[in-house]
């Protein structure tokens, strides 16, 4: 199955929001969340940015989801951001 560019985008900017969401719920900041998952503030700042390029792995979102303590498909979920 062939999804088209937007599609891919569009999958960018839920993670990214999740990741804000759930790291706003708990109350942290970036340089918290970046310091808990071993990234740098800035790299933590563009995966949030509404218009930062988003180019991230799987092992980021893994690593990152640890970091939150939650698990990995909630932060594909297209709900409540």
């Amino acid at each position: 199955m062939q999804h088209k560019p937007e599609t891919k985008r569009n999958i960018y900017i839920i993670i990214s929001q999740n990741i804000k969401k759930y790291r706003r719920l708990q109350k942290i900041t970036q340089k918290e969340l970046a310091k808990k998952c071993g990234y740098s503030y800035a790299y933590i700042r563009r995966i949030e940015g509404p218009n930062c390029p988003k180019n991230f792995s799987i092992l980021t979102i893994c690593n990152i989801c640890d970091a939150l303590n939650i698990e990995v498909s909630s932060i594909f979920e297209n709900n409540d951001i």
